[in-house]
């Protein structure tokens, strides 16, 4: 679906330099610190900015040269909505069914009900959690085949992440064909929705695994001051030093459960994979 190779962009002291690739029907999440590069990433695909280098394809073809029709099987759900404040929800309506040859009135209505958007509110008037339903809806409801989607569910209650988070889920049901790029901060939200993860830092992806895999193959060992000597580091990630000892981040869990019997382990997860790595 997409294909980013080589891609360098600079500003300043800050340089983007990855290569990374989103398979069809497929979730990719995009984990890192703030700063790391992701929403530079996503503006990347979407055009919205020039790379220094590199080349970007979509469906085999450069981002450059896609036509309208292709252009509008995108969809989008950045940290603003891209419609001025002083609309109201039917305004979009209008402004969508005139966008979008393909644009689902019907779907878009029915959501809009079932998440209590009002159809008579202005954008300024809705609470943080509806603005953020609105912009998902408004970026699936054009039955587009790639969606991207710049952190869907940042400072939102669990009610609200969890609407989003159903919306998703019900766009990888009926279409099993689109594929979605997401960034989070939710690891939880990350660890249910995506088959492969991208640890971005600094610019660079530092890691990329499948989410399966991250699961059940990466732990965090706890291990002591006196048996730290002594144990095998061939499978060992990263190693920061606590108080009692080390903490150690490996992705052959099994090794070191074999091996090392009374060693403390803990399962593996996103969060980790940010602060460890």
């Amino acid at each position: 679906m997409v294909k980013i190779e080589k891609l360098v962009k600079a500003y300043g002291d800050f340089r983007l330099d990855l290569s990374m690739e989103i398979k069809d029907g497929t979730v990719t999440g995009i984990v890192g610190k703030n700063g790391a590069g992701k929403s530079t990433v996503i503006r990347a695909i979407l055009g919205l900015i020039r790379p220094d280098s590199g080349q970007i394809t979509i469906n085999g073809k450069e981002l450059s040269r896609l036509s309208e029709a292709e252009k509008a099987r995108v969809g989008a759900a950045l940290s603003d909505s891209g419609f001025s404040s002083y609309l109201r929800v039917e305004d979009i309506v209008c402004i969508l069914r005139k966008m979008y040859p393909v644009f689902d009135e019907r779907f878009f209505r029915s959501q809009c009900t079932s998440l209590r958007l009002p159809f008579d509110r202005k954008i300024k008037e809705l609470s943080a959690g509806m603005r953020a339903k609105l912009r998902v809806l408004v970026a699936i409801s054009h039955r587009a085949g790639l969606l991207i989607l710049d952190e869907p569910t940042a400072g939102l209650d669990a009610e609200a992440r969890n609407d989003i988070l159903d919306l998703l889920r019900q766009v990888m049901i009926d279409n099993d064909r689109c594929s979605i790029l997401l960034t989070s901060h939710i690891s939880s939200d990350l660890e249910g929705l995506c088959d492969e993860i991208y640890l971005l830092h600094d610019g660079k992806i530092v890691l990329h695994e499948d989410t399966d895999i991250l699961l059940s193959n990466y732990a965090v060992l706890k291990v002591r001051e006196e048996n730290y000597e002594t144990l095998d580091k061939r499978y060992l990630l990263s190693t920061k030093k606590e108080s009692y000892g080390y903490l150690c981040f490996t992705n052959e869990k099994q090794f070191y459960a074999e091996n090392y019997p009374g060693l403390v382990m803990e399962k593996g997860k996103i969060d980790d994979l940010i602060l460890m790595m």
